[in-house]
């Protein structure tokens, strides 16, 4: 698997961003919106204008990698901005998941 492994830290953007960057102009904004350094191993979280759609970009001591994921339904929950800070809590939701049974 590739990812970060134990703990990470995460950064949100606040706004929505053009989704037609790729990592290298994801990495920018980072930097220069952020004021962050995009290889420190931690997460840069964005969102596209329609919610349904995250990039995180990432150093994962090798390279920088890209994840994009898009809601085949729903869309991404973004918190609210407070004095400028989005603050984030763990959130864990249950799925019913039905489990087929052989008939023995």
């Amino acid at each position: 698997m590739i990812g970060p492994s134990g703990a990470v830290r995460v950064m949100v953007a606040t706004k929505p961003v053009d989704f037609r960057k790729g990592m290298e102009g994801l990495a920018t904004l980072v930097r220069e919106s952020m004021g962050a350094d995009p290889f420190s191993g931690a997460v840069y979280v964005f969102r596209a204008k329609r919610a349904d759609r995250i990039k995180l970009v990432f150093w994962d001591g090798t390279g920088l990698c890209l994840l994009a994921k898009r809601l085949e339904d729903g869309i991404f929950r973004w918190p609210k901005i407070e004095d400028g800070v989005m603050r984030l809590r763990l959130v864990h939701e249950a799925r019913e998941t039905s489990t087929p049974t052989q008939a023995g």
